[in-house]
């Protein structure tokens, strides 16, 4: 097993679009969390793409009062955008995201980002439906997220079971030849990335969640559907012969496809 031979640097990006009425108490818990329990050194990255309500001057305060905070801002509007953009112009050696709305519980970073750092895992995704999963949401948003699941294993044979959990990480290296290969810019563009990187033969790492759904998220449902199942038939007509990666012997036990 090719094993790094040092202790790689991550940075943690929070892509934000009008998020200013909470976007300071997520980001001081974020820093605080991360600086207290991770043992690599951090850069948080607060990604700005597009707001309206006073996001950018409120991010740019948080990086001048908050070390290792930086702010990246672009006027293009797009989630899968900013994290793009964010990752692309890193230096560090692994990646990752989670939702400014921190529905993700943050005990689940040291196992996330665990298998990137030892080298067992080019791909880590936080996972809702995987056992251990702790999840407290309505009824609705449940059966659609387990739903849109079982679409993209019978059409396009993903072997992860959550595709839009806003929480994942990756080793850099291996993330930027994939990402180029990603259309995607708006919310679609982690399960694009899922996808794609699965075609590539890259390793996958499931990790069981606790998420608690914000009751205040602008999710709009119905259009929202309506735009995963073009995804993912365009996904489906652009389908190409993956040119496999061999995996390294010896996955994990959270190894997606193992």
């Amino acid at each position: 097993m090719n094993r790094p031979t040092r202790t790689p640097a991550v940075d943690v990006v929070v892509p934000v679009y009008n998020e200013a009425r909470v976007l300071r108490a997520s980001i001081t818990t974020l820093h605080a969390y991360l600086a207290a329990n991770l043992p690599y050194p951090v850069t948080l990255t607060i990604a700005e793409s597009g707001s309206t309500d006073g996001t950018a001057a409120v991010a740019a305060e948080l990086a001048d009062e908050l070390d290792g905070v930086r702010v990246r801002s672009d006027p293009a509007r797009g989630r899968g955008l900013a994290v793009r953009r964010a990752w692309e112009t890193s230096d560090a050696e692994v990646v990752a995201f989670i939702d400014a709305d921190l529905s993700i519980g943050l005990d689940a970073f040291v196992p996330l980002l665990q298998p990137l750092v030892d080298g067992r895992s080019d791909l880590s995704v936080g996972s809702r439906h995987r056992r251990g999963a702790t999840v407290r949401r309505s009824l609705h948003r449940a059966l659609l997220s387990r739903t849109l699941n079982l679409l993209l294993r019978v059409t396009l044979g993903a072997r992860f079971t959550d595709a839009q959990c806003g929480f994942k990480a990756g080793r850099r290296d291996a993330l930027l030849p994939v990402m180029r290969d990603v259309q995607a810019q708006h919310w679609f563009f982690d399960t694009e990335l899922l996808v794609v990187a699965q075609r590539r033969g890259l390793r996958l790492h499931e990790v069981p969640v606790v998420c608690l759904d914000d009751p205040d998220t602008s999710v709009d449902l119905l259009p929202t559907v309506g735009g995963f199942l073009r995804e993912i038939a365009r996904l489906v007509r652009s389908r190409r012969t993956p040119t496999p990666r061999p995996s390294a012997a010896g996955a994990d036990a959270g190894a997606v496809g193992a």
